[in-house]
Formats: structure tokens, C-alpha cells, sequence
């Protein structure tokens, strides 16, 4: 399989199921599911599905990004997810979104504990984006590479 180019079924996996771990990391801090949904759909004026659909695209668009950038990243696969998922999350929502809400720089004018949930949400969002872009994607093609050598 040549590392250049994405697999696109791997990288919307990625990001599906990343999104999912966010969500899921947010219930067990906050007691409440589709919290950053709910934001977008009361930000926009569009509701919940569309913050639903809004979330998700965002998780899946930001994989297709990494599944783009990742071959030329340095260091160990799982690193470079992470290291991706802090850079996104400090250029783009601490630095970004939480200003745009209202709530300062890293959020800390809502909640202290806000950057610290925030960046733990998408460290367990880099857990599957680093599974699906790599390892699933390398154990596809060495099971390829196996039937076409039997």
C-alpha cells in the first residue's frame, strides 16, 4: 500500500470512532453527552442535529487531515497522533474556539479545569485516530501482502 496516499474508509473510521471517545471521556467528567454538540447547535441557532453532525464532521475532517500529514511526521505512530491531537487542540480550541465563546484563552474564564478536560478529551480522540491511520491500516495491508503471496 503506498504510504502516501490516504485510506479514506480508515481515516472516517478514525474519526467516528475518535469523536466517540471524546463524547465518551466527556460523559464520565461532566455527566453529560453531546455537551460540545449541544454548543454548536445553540451557537449556530441549528439545534442538536446539527451540532451532532457539525461534531462528528469536525472529528472526521481533522483524521482525513492527520491520515494526509502523518506519513510525513516524525517519530513513532502513536506519537505522532498525539502530538498531532495537542497542537490541534491548543492552536485550534484553546487558542481559538474558547476565545470565540466567550471564555478566554484555554477557557480558563469558564472553568480552570477547562484546558485540562479539553486536552484529555482529545488525547483519547488520538487513540483510535493513531489505531485506524496505522495499525489497523498496516495489519490490512500485511494480511493483503500475505494472500497475494500464497
Amino acid at each position: 500500500m503506498n504510504s502516501n496516499k490516504i485510506n479514506w474508509r480508515n481515516a472516517i473510521l478514525a474519526g467516528i470512532i475518535g469523536t466517540l471517545a471524546f463524547d465518551l471521556v466527556g460523559l464520565m467528567f461532566t455527566g453529560t453527552w453531546w455537551d460540545i454538540a449541544g454548543i454548536i447547535g445553540e451557537k449556530t441557532g441549528l439545534g442538536l442535529v446539527y451540532g451532532v453532525f457539525g461534531h462528528y464532521s469536525n472529528g472526521i475532517l481533522l483524521a482525513i487531515l492527520y491520515a494526509g500529514i502523518a506519513p510525513s511526521l516524525a517519530g513513532p505512530n502513536w506519537l505522532k497522533a498525539q502530538i498531532f491531537v495537542i497542537a490541534e487542540t491548543i492552536a485550534l480550541v484553546w487558542f481559538f474556539m474558547f476565545p470565540l465563546l466567550g471564555a478566554g484563552v484555554a477557557g480558563v474564564k469558564a472553568d480552570a479545569m477547562l484546558p485540562v478536560l479539553s486536552m484529555v478529551r482529545h488525547l483519547a480522540y488520538g487513540v483510535p485516530l493513531w489505531f485506524f491511520v496505522h495499525v489497523f491500516q498496516q495489519n490490512m495491508a500485511s494480511s493483503s501482502a500475505t494472500l497475494k503471496t500464497r
